[in-house]
């Protein structure tokens, strides 16, 4: 492990840093632990004061460039071990792209839905029922940074879990979108209804066009699986069902998509 006097000294890059031998997987992290790779997602990670750090394997020459980038140090107490690209392949699911960086983490607090409707201003909501791709995920959630989402909710048994691939497919978004993970995602769609959301499902059978039929007022946008749409229930606890204008030769749009075409019109009428 390098010793930290032979790091660039600047500011610190200030995610917590705890103490963990690690250990080598593929794409999975030491118990207890999850393994993110690729520069954005792990800059996002050790910058963020609510992620606890528990290893970095790099390249001298990518951790370099990271630190360069920030003029920054890594935390004195965070283990950093150097290695070469091809091994650090072999810590990261098959042909990811790690870029010269792989991190051990604690998975993030988990953030109650209460707390997030006390804090969300009336900023969009963006709800997934069993959008299950973790590709898809990362992506909604990186258009969710870009369109100021107050955060995004799933439902727990319907959604897939904090890993490598959904944070690389973030592209640092994982740690800057609260994500509420709930039980019941009907019944969370009738709290926000409380909080004064209109909740607005986007399917492509449903009979007002989105964006034109957009109310007033804060929005909770809830988007289905691929295929299979919203479940019956949770179209049930939606204000109204739109569909967004695409041509008919395209049956329909891939989910990550729709939401981000979403999130701008409602952008666009916010501002």
């Amino acid at each position: 492990m390098p010793r930290q006097d032979d790091q660039p000294k600047g500011r610190s890059l200030r995610g917590r840093a705890g103490r963990n031998k690690g250990g080598r997987g593929s794409g999975r992290g030491s118990a207890g632990a999850i393994r993110l790779w690729g520069r954005h997602a792990i800059e996002a990670a050790l910058t963020n004061p609510n992620r606890d750090a528990k290893k970095l394997w790099g390249t001298r020459e990518a951790i370099q460039e990271m630190l360069d980038a920030h003029d920054a140090e890594l935390p004195a107490s965070l283990p950093v071990e150097y290695a070469q690209a091809a091994d650090l392949g072999r810590l990261v699911a098959k042909d990811s792209p790690h870029q010269g960086l792989v991190l051990d983490c604690a998975p993030l607090d988990d953030v109650a839905l209460d707390d997030m409707l006390d804090e969300s201003e009336g900023r969009t909501i963006v709800v997934l029922d069993s959008v299950t791709d973790p590709h898809n995920v990362g992506a909604i959630l990186r258009s969710c940074a870009a369109f100021n989402v107050a955060a995004l909710v799933t439902q727990d048994r319907h959604s897939p879990p904090e890993s490598g691939t959904l944070a690389k497919s973030a592209s640092g978004a994982l740690e800057i979108v609260p994500w509420v993970r709930v039980v019941n995602l009907a019944r969370a769609l009738e709290r926000m209804s409380e909080e004064g959301y209109w909740r607005i499902g986007l399917d492509g059978d449903g009979k007002a066009v989105f964006p034109s039929a957009l109310p007033s007022g804060p929005v909770a946008l809830v988007l289905g699986a691929e295929g299979e749409g919203l479940r019956h229930n949770v179209a049930q606890h939606c204000d109204a069902i739109a569909r967004l204008p695409i041509a008919s030769a395209i049956e329909s749009l891939n989910v990550s998509n729709a939401a981000a075409i979403a999130l701008y019109a409602l952008a666009t009428r916010e501002g």
